[in-house]
């Protein structure tokens, strides 16, 4: 299958690097709106740089974005309008209005399309969801999520990032309603500068909570910072009526015991989401592929990005009215 990566940035040339090795591409052509650096993506795995983003896609058999947020919508619609199999990274869309709009042209156009949160193929939270499918954890009590980045961004990305929860908490809106199979119906959130003074120049945060209730009515919360000097630290812990668990606590996680005798973390701490998260990038191409092939549906639709999306909005509103917000008061259709 003739792959079209578009976007060669960072997040494009982890994918571009994934892509070259995932079986299945037989040809990988790669766009950007730079197309110095799509030449630069593509000698870098042996793919093919194309003369601009339209030229790309008329020759593609499947489409893979991963440009900026800002061009996600336009790119999903000329996709979709050629009837092309398309992955995009999160979010479809920078708005709720923009999502809606792009999630129904999806849907209208009946293309194959998958959302990329990558969680979803972690092999820890899918062996949480089996436990959770399986009765094995019993009835879910409680939930405890941690997203905590090692560095802020740079001041530039803050302004077009969408906020804190938008930009890096949907990830976990998303794995939380994929692990239980329930929807959140509300949000209480707060957050904080606490380290970093440039977020407040833009109305953002660098430090926030989030209580979430979901529809059976179990509670959790979420932490999430923008730097955490010993790593990149990303967890769910999950309290049930037979068993506790917990995705992302081993070896590699940044953070200490001070209990007398219990000896540091064998380490190294991840340093960033490209290493974390590798081998759920690989399984998630692959089932890209397949999906792209019509062997089997979507694991992750426009509409699951809807939805992560309403509970980041709801955070949001709630961090900005200091107020519990009811998930039904973001739009959904």
């Amino acid at each position: 299958m003739k792959v079209v990566l578009i976007g060669a940035g960072r997040i494009g040339r982890l994918h571009a690097r994934l892509l070259a090795v995932t079986p299945g591409v037989d040809e990988l052509v790669i766009a950007d709106a730079l197309a110095e650096r799509a030449a630069e993506a593509a000698a870098e795995v042996g793919g093919r740089a194309a003369s601009s983003i339209e030229a790309a896609l008329d020759e593609a058999e499947a489409v893979v974005i991963a440009a900026a947020t800002t061009a996600h919508a336009e790119l999903i619609r000329a996709s979709a309008d050629r009837g092309l199999p398309t992955f995009c990274e999160k979010p479809l869309a920078e708005d709720i209005a923009s999502t809606l709009d792009v999630a129904a042209h999806v849907e209208r156009t009946g293309i194959r399309f998958q959302l990329g949160f990558q969680r979803r193929f972690d092999p820890a939270y899918r062996e949480a969801r089996r436990m959770i499918e399986s009765g094995e954890l019993g009835t879910l009590y409680a939930f405890r999520l941690a997203g905590h980045d090692p560095e802020p961004p740079h001041e530039s990305y803050i302004p077009q990032s969408g906020g804190l929860f938008r930009d890096f908490s949907i990830h976990d809106f998303d794995v939380l309603r994929w692990l239980t199979g329930h929807e959140v119906v509300e949000v209480y959130a707060d957050g904080s500068v606490l380290g970093f003074p440039m977020f407040a120049k833009y109305g953002d945060v660098d430090t926030a909570i989030a209580t979430m209730k979901l529809d059976d009515g179990a509670l959790g919360v979420l932490t999430v910072t923008r730097h955490d000097p010993l790593g990149y630290d990303i967890r769910a812990e999950l309290f049930g009526s037979k068993d506790s668990i917990s995705v992302g606590l081993g070896p590699r996680t940044p953070i200490r015991s001070v209990e007398p005798g219990v000896p540091p973390q064998a380490g190294p701490a991840w340093p960033h989401f490209l290493d974390r998260f590798d081998t759920a990038y690989r399984a998630e191409f692959a089932a890209f592929l397949r999906v792209a092939a019509g062997d089997e549906p979507s694991p992750c639709t426009a509409r699951d990005g809807v939805q992560a999306l309403r509970i980041a909005e709801a955070a949001t509103l709630s961090l900005h009215e200091h107020r519990p917000v009811r998930i039904e008061e973001i739009p959904g259709s």
